[in-house]
């Protein structure tokens, strides 16, 4: 969400001193951090909510046009969970492209080299990769083939698949509607629970689904360490702040602040249903797991589920749960960490007058948990920190300290005052305390692209030119830039490619800054003080999915080869490959380009690409139409599987 919205930003032009109002913040923690607190009771903690409640709440409701954001979360992603990190030792097959090797993230397909299973459009689809057959199908969502709004994913462990819905519009309050009337079709019912869908699926013979899980709120991410999964979702009290016509702003504001006095908790907490064994029961996140922080607004709720897929059945989820936001899922394992910037607040009115954002604004809270236990996360910590992130990658825990790096200040008109650090936090007590930190990178620009490996961070900021910063951490207390390479274009995703390799996805762009295509970066990093590009591959006017989703970038470092989907624009309709490159010394060689049209048949021939992986020495890739085997070797057609 926040990259689409910064995205747009270099088109705002003009100049403006006046101050730009912008709708009251879900106040921060204090500096120092602070101590999350249970409510005694439920009605101590239904005043307390309505308290912060009605001091957040405006004519439009609870936030800007009723706090409508985006669905789904701006999480985004480098290394298969274990295959793909430059240290890990080659296997038969390759993972998911993950940042944390051991910390799985959902995603469309899966495989543990025995099968390879996808979600797409509400079905899930079971591949033998041995013999290059499709062994079950699964429908989860009847009626689902269009765009759903929201991706799904999965996780996989052993004979039980965990499928991760995106379904219906929830999560936040209900927004104000102009006129009156009833709410759209596509909104919250009155009394039914809107919200992700988790379901999961026995894949020891044909499919079968043998539990659902369902709860009001937005699915944020994500991950599953050994058999244990934690799902974070956001949700927020289910309000209907209807919009008076003419009526003033005071008046509305009045008017909304009785509909939260008459608001009961059941408004707030987060309802369930659970299905197993053709029985379904309902239930509701308990007052006594909720714990509030010194400073809150009353108007989202952070609720961490557990799952075990060892077991048959998914259970209540053991719900933990923080009157907090949140929007960013990092995990490197035994610690989860949620992060909320809230700048989908502010950016719209900001940009659109070219007025730099309030400091108190640009902000970033950051919850610890600790997931090192079988049972429920355990909050430990938070930290606040200015600036706003770009992605997951952004954060990274390494030698127990966090480090965090974030862009401050507008980066958008003709006078971008903007710049980047990088900030290193420890764990002290319930407080994630600053020991050091770096600022100063990229006056004018943003950050495009972070990646820490070991003792060092790379920071890629952009706005003309592409500086791409080394940063030595191995000192927490005396972090320093130890180098910088200027080129021209950008890397949105780094990838370590062994000792001393640096992969950079992204495009190639003008002096003036203009893109001109994808671009694929090999980095010499070997010596962090001059960091060089040694090699190139650029194609004019190719956008690829891995640019903004590390999902769907493989690297196979048995073979050094890196595969990536493309497409490219040009005369008529756009070509959609996915691009094999071997990585050598020197530089990279295209080895082969895949695309899903087979012979004769169509197979909607445009359809793009979206992941790919490794068997046994022969590459799968995967699109909306089906699955193509490809020889590694000859990088010739094995096989094609149509998904129905």
């Amino acid at each position: 969400m926040g990259l689409a919205l910064v995205a747009g930003l270099a088109l705002v032009t003009g100049c403006t001193a006046e101050p730009v109002p912008v709708p009251p913040r879900d106040r921060p923690a204090p500096a120092g951090g602070f101590r999350l607190v249970a409510f005694d009771s439920c009605p101590e903690a239904l005043r307390q909510l309505k308290t912060a409640a009605r001091a957040y709440v405006g004519p439009w409701g609870l936030g800007p046009n009723g706090d409508i954001r985006a669905l789904g979360s701006a999480e985004q992603a480098a290394g298969p969970a274990t295959a793909g990190r430059a240290d890990a030792a080659p296997k038969s097959y390759s993972g998911t492209n993950t940042h944390e090797a051991g910390a799985d993230e959902p995603d469309l397909v899966k495989t543990d080299g025995k099968r390879i299973v996808t979600v797409q459009h509400g079905k899930l689809y079971v591949v033998d990769p041995a013999t290059r057959r499709l062994t079950g199908e699964l429908e989860l969502a009847p009626g689902a083939d269009g765009f759903r709004g929201a991706e799904d994913g999965l996780l996989l462990h052993g004979e039980r698949a965990l499928v991760l819905l995106r379904e219906g519009w929830a999560g936040m309050a209900k927004p104000a509607v102009r006129g009156g009337g009833a709410r759209p079709a596509d909104g919250p019912t009155p009394d039914g629970i809107v919200g992700p869908r988790l379901i999961m699926v026995d894949l020891s013979g044909e499919p079968k689904i043998i539990g659902e899980y369902r709860i009001d709120g937005n699915l944020v991410d994500a991950r599953q360490v050994g058999t244990t999964v934690r799902v974070v979702v956001r949700s927020a009290p289910r309000l209907n702040f209807p919009y008076r016509q003419r009526a003033t702003d005071e008046q509305r504001t009045a008017a909304n602040r009785e509909i939260i006095d008459n608001a009961t908790v059941d408004d707030w907490l987060p309802r369930y249903e659970v299905t197993s064994g053709g029985r379904t029961s309902a239930g509701r996140v308990g007052c006594e797991r909720v714990s509030r922080p010194a400073a809150y607004s009353g108007t989202s709720l952070l609720t961490v589920l557990s799952f075990d897929l060892g077991v048959a059945t998914l259970g209540a989820g053991d719900p933990v749960t923080v009157i907090a936001d949140g929007d960013t899922v990092y995990s490197n394992g035994p610690r989860l960490y949620v992060a909320n910037d809230q700048r989908w607040r502010v950016l719209p009115m900001l940009t659109a007058r070219n007025v730099a954002p309030d400091p108190r604004d640009e902000t970033t809270e950051i919850y610890q948990f600790d997931i090192s236990g079988a049972g429920a996360p355990r909050y430990v910590a938070d930290a606040s920190v200015p600036g706003w992130l770009i992605n997951q990658y952004a954060m990274s825990e390494w030698d127990g300290h966090l480090r965090v790096a974030t862009t401050t200040g507008r980066t958008w008109g003709n006078k971008p005052n903007s710049t980047s650090s990088v900030y290193v936090l420890r764990a002290d007590g319930t407080a994630l305390t600053q020991v050091g930190k770096v600022t100063g990178l990229g006056k004018g620009e943003r950050i495009y692209a972070v990646r820490f490996v070991g003792g060092t961070g790379y920071v890629v900021t952009f706005r003309q030119t592409d500086p791409l910063y080394t940063v030595d951490l191995r000192d927490p207390g005396a972090p320093k830039v130890s180098g910088e390479l200027k080129i021209n274009g950008y890397s949105a995703y780094l990838h370590p490619a062994g000792e001393g390799r640096l992969l950079g996805v992204g495009q190639e762009a003008s002096d003036q800054g203009r893109v001109q295509g994808t671009q694929l970066s090999l980095f010499d990093v070997a010596d962090p003080a001059r960091p060089t590009r040694i090699a190139q591959y650029h194609v004019k006017q190719g956008h690829s999915e891995a640019e903004f989703d590390p999902h769907a970038f493989l690297y196979w470092p048995a073979e050094r080869l890196v595969v990536a989907p493309l497409t490219v624009y040009g005369k008529g309709m756009p070509s959609n490959v996915a691009v094999a490159l071997r990585v050598g010394d020197g530089g990279f060689t295209e080895v082969g380009r895949i695309d899903h049209t087979v012979g004769t048949e169509r197979t909607d021939g445009f359809t793009p690409i979206r992941r790919s992986l490794v068997i046994d020495g022969v590459l799968w890739t995967v699109s909306a139409d089906g699955l193509k085997a490809t020889s590694l070797s000859t990088m010739k057609t094995l096989d094609w599987l149509r998904t129905p």
